[in-house]
């Protein structure tokens, strides 16, 4: 079957790929893959910049892949660059240098969106993913600049977190300390050790995992040509992994290569990468390893079918952002019931307007996490709740959220307990936009509404309809309750949905008998 041909290229820490897909409402498949090794990530990391040489390489590798592009009358392509050059210093610049020498527009991925394509790229497996993730598993996201962890718990994403351990990064650590092969490992072993560690006393804790997925490009690799041909999946369990680490071990890094069709330059990487995993295996105490052997190109195709609507996956990735919010609240001591309550009466008067705010699904999405995560702040301040919550929500990963998502959801928060500072005055700190700062304005808005309708924190507003008449909002609660608090506090809270919307919320009683 015909489809759109689609073409992802991905600008990473140690390798440059393009791979051009054939994609229809029955999926998708390969039609090329072409990779060029490029050490973007030895610069950044070691020296904080990319040099001029390797800029010029970068460029003549990109122009090739312009060229295939056009051979293959590509229909469309997304060009991604990760942690290298995201890390490197005068990004704008140099990502501006790029395009005006090869005519490709590359994008700049923060460390969410990225890992969260690698995971669409893996639940894109359906059934094989649904299985695996029905016992407690996690994703563990090799790249050159950081490693990621996921949890699952009976198929709920509960955690994700970022740990810089790259591949490149331990590389460039250790690479100027002359020793030993064993002692380098020793040495590696402890590096990783202290941070795995930390990371189960925190997130782990009484969680049992049975299963890690592990997604990065040299190690998938083997563990797919090390697992039985029967099994079909690329799964092996942690007794022939220690077999496979025990042989990298006693080999000689020709011997390694051969046996595994590698270049030697990519031995060293292959090596970092196994002794990460195994501490993380050793850490969680898990049975079975699964390599599906996707890489970031397979996300960017699952997106691109995803946004144009050729096909979806089955999996609901919206509940996992969700998911991840709940969590975070959950680990800052947030109110349960509250969260839930607020979560219910912003998507309400939400969907009753939209034809008045002209907002979207995914400013939909955000207006629910800054509900899950509203009082956040509590944790550090009761006086302050505001700002911490603001300081909280942008120190810690949400999976999924690109980085001005997650800074438009930290002042939605941020500004349900404070004045909204002006335009002008906001810019001063960030580089928010102006369809950014009203998308601000119209959710906290609607969250500051919301929060005054529970603000004796009793629930009083479950039974709850909204709808619009003329200029007014007429909130309707079935409740016998004294909700007298409410419709006092609601003057203040409706000051500003009124300066936003030119609507004025108001509160009817109607008595349940």
């Amino acid at each position: 079957m015909k489809g759109k041909l689609f073409a992802a290229i991905d600008v990473g820490s140690y390798e440059l790929n393009l791979k051009i897909y054939n994609v229809t409402a029955n999926g998708m498949s390969q039609v090329d893959d072409v990779r060029y090794r490029l050490d973007l990530g030895s610069d950044t990391y070691a020296k904080g910049k990319i040099e001029n040489e390797r800029v010029e390489e970068l460029c003549k590798i990109l122009k090739e892949f312009k060229a295939i592009m056009g051979s293959y009358k590509v229909d469309d392509y997304k060009a991604y660059a990760t942690s290298a050059i995201r890390e490197t210093q005068n990004t704008v610049v140099l990502l501006d240098l790029i395009e005006q020498r090869t005519g490709v527009k590359l994008e700049v991925l923060s460390n969410s969106e990225q890992r969260f394509l690698d995971y669409k790229s893996v639940a894109s497996k359906g059934e094989v993913f649904n299985r695996i993730i029905e016992k407690g598993t996690a994703i563990v996201d090799i790249g050159g600049g950081s490693v990621q962890i996921s949890l699952f718990d009976k198929d709920t994403l509960v955690t994700t977190q970022n740990i810089r351990l790259g591949i490149l990064r331990i590389r460039e650590r250790l690479g100027s300390m002359k020793v030993t092969r064993s002692h380098y490992a020793q040495l590696l072993d402890e590096m990783v050790e202290a941070q795995i560690d930390a990371f189960k006393k925190l997130y782990l804790k009484d969680r049992q995992i049975e299963n890690i997925i592990v997604v990065d490009d040299y190690l998938s690799y083997v563990i797919q040509h090390s697992a039985p041909q029967e099994n079909g999946v690329g799964c092996v369990d942690v007794e022939r992994y220690e077999n496979f680490l025990l042989f990298l071990r006693e080999k000689n890094m020709t011997e390694i290569a051969r046996t595994y069709g590698l270049t030697e330059d990519n031995i060293l990487l292959l090596a970092i990468s196994s002794m990460l995993l195994k501490q993380i295996v050793h850490s969680m105490d898990a049975k079975y390893i699964w390599a599906p052997g996707v890489t970031l190109c397979d996300g960017m195709a699952y997106e691109y079918a995803e946004n144009r609507k050729i096909f979806a996956l089955p999996h609901d990735f919206e509940q996992d952002i969700i998911a991840c919010a709940r969590n975070i609240s959950k680990r800052y001591m947030g109110s349960k019931k509250r969260s839930e309550t607020l979560e219910m009466l912003v998507l309400t008067i939400f969907d009753s307007m939209k034809r008045i705010h002209g907002l979207g699904k995914r400013e939909r999405l955000m207006l629910r996490l800054a509900a899950l995560l509203h009082d956040c702040g509590r944790y550090i301040s009761l006086t302050n709740l505001g700002e911490c919550g603001y300081d909280i929500i942008m120190s810690t990963e949400i999976i999924g959220l690109s980085h001005l998502e997650r800074e438009i959801v930290a002042n939605v928060v941020r500004y349900n307990h404070m004045e909204l500072d002006s335009y002008e005055e906001l810019g001063k700190t960030t580089t928010l936009d102006r369809r950014s700062y009203l998308v601000i304005a119209k959710l906290t808005a609607i969250l500051r509404v919301a929060n005054g309708l529970d603000r004796s924190h009793k629930e009083k507003f479950r039974n709850v309809s909204v709808g619009l008449q003329k200029d007014e909002l007429i909130i309707t609660v079935k409740t016998n309750t004294d909700i007298t608090l409410e419709q006092g506090l609601l003057e203040h809270k409706a000051q500003f949905f009124e300066e936003v919307y030119s609507i004025k919320p108001v509160i009817r009683q109607k008595r349940v008998i």
